[in-house]
């Protein structure tokens, strides 16, 4: 049996459901474990071993999410009696019903274990990490990526993540109405490393996972559902926005169409639609910085091409997100729309001025070998996208990345 990113590959239709449902039955069976993560994952990989084994002959269920919740379930309440029965602390637990605690009134349990996942009993980045694994199905080493660290460290901070919630009791719940806007920061942060990782793959042959993209918009739209806050609007406006040009950002070869080169006939009118009916309610009572990048991207998609769009209140919008939340990437964004209003020479100084913060980021190397580029100052354009070539993490941007390199140093590169 062969398997990527734990699917197997060699049944497609069970893949499928895999991919599909696995989020779901693993909420569902963490109600069940009373929050041992362990116990859970180990239950639903059970679970998924028992469809490989008996759908290809008996054939797939009817319902076969409800299939997998109840094999899951089952074999972790199996696992719980013999645990009880080992400790002798009762007595036979099998004249005792085991049931799941009752549903509360969110009727999706991701969104109950994103909550879980996100208490303030856990450090940041071990509650985003956490849900990325439980719920966004991403490796350890992809969030390790994300991080900045290694999959050792990552893999440590997720089992100590996972070993707090079980001791210290932590309930699998969504919080009551007084808490939300504590726990939902953290959770709208990982609705959006979600959507990031699939709208812009860290590393693999596909810049694009489609399937990230949805599940982060389908979360996004829980966690508006559920709370009403302004910058959840302005989240999930953002990910409609970006996932909008998602036909137009990749050519028939797979390889990556910058912004100012894409036929914007091809971006979504239904999602930009619904997107820019957001962006009002979300900038109200003092945007967040969800809603100001949304707003950053509406003006994207209202404009009929690139040299049209508004860089200079783009550049302005980045200004007031970056006084609102100091970051070095925003830094970055900010410099490239000042090289798209006053020019490279005005935005180079600003970027370089990022050489240290940003020394590991791809990204920051390739707008630099972009500025020189723009300038004429090839050799150290070269030297920029050399640079970035030794950072850079998926298949597509390497071949562009090889190709800009071509075009400054006059020589043909190899872009497998």
């Amino acid at each position: 049996m062969r398997y990527v990113r734990g699917v197997p590959t060699d049944e497609p239709e069970i893949a499928a459901v895999f991919r599909g449902e696995r989020a779901r039955v693993l909420a569902s069976t963490i109600r069940v474990t009373n929050g041992d993560f362990e116990l859970a994952e180990e239950a639903v990989q059970d679970a998924f071993a028992a469809a490989l084994a008996r759908w290809p002959t008996e054939g797939t269920p009817d319902e076969p999410r409800g299939w997998l919740i109840a094999v899951a379930r089952n074999k972790a309440i199996d696992t719980i009696r013999r645990r009880i029965k080992l400790r002798a602390i009762v007595g036979d637990a099998h004249d005792e019903p085991i049931e799941a605690p009752e549903a509360v009134a969110v009727t999706d349990d991701r969104l109950r274990l994103m909550y879980t996942c996100c208490h303030p009993a856990l450090a940041v980045e071990a509650q985003i990490a956490l849900t990325l694994r439980t719920l966004g199905g991403l490796t350890t080493e992809e969030i390790a990526r994300a991080f900045l660290t290694s999959p050792v460290t990552m893999a440590q901070r997720l089992v100590r993540a996972k070993s707090k919630i079980r001791d210290a009791g932590i309930p699998y719940e969504v919080p009551e109405a007084a808490q939300l806007p504590e726990r939902t920061s953290a959770v709208m942060s990982v609705v959006y490393l979600i959507f990031n990782e699939g709208y812009a793959a860290t590393a693999g042959d596909s810049w694009l996972r489609r399937d990230l993209c949805h599940e982060a918009i389908r979360l996004g739209r829980l966690v508006v559902e559920l709370t009403r806050f302004p910058d959840a609007q302005g989240l999930l406006a953002l990910m409609l926005l970006h996932d909008s040009r998602r036909d137009a950002r990749t050519d028939a070869a797979g390889d990556l169409v910058l912004l100012e080169d894409q036929d914007r006939a091809r971006w979504d009118r239904t999602q930009i639609a619904e997107a820019l009916a957001l962006v009002p309610p979300a900038l109200l009572g003092g945007p967040g910085p969800y809603a100001l990048q949304a707003a950053i991207a509406a003006l994207h998609a209202s404009a009929p091409s690139s040299a049209q769009t508004d860089w200079r209140q783009i550049s302005l919008l980045f200004t007031e997100l970056h006084a609102r939340q100091p970051s070095p990437i925003i830094a970055l964004n900010r410099a490239a729309a000042i090289a798209m209003s006053d020019g490279p020479a005005a935005a180079l100084p600003l970027v370089d001025a990022l050489s240290t913060s940003l020394a590991d980021y791809h990204l920051f190397h390739a707008a630099r070998a972009d500025l020189l580029r723009r300038l004429a100052r090839l050799p150290e354009a070269a030297d920029a996208y050399r640079a970035a070539l030794g950072l850079v993490g998926t298949s597509p941007e390497r071949r562009f990345l090889l190709r800009r390199l071509a075009e400054v140093s006059g020589s043909a590169c190899d872009t497998r």
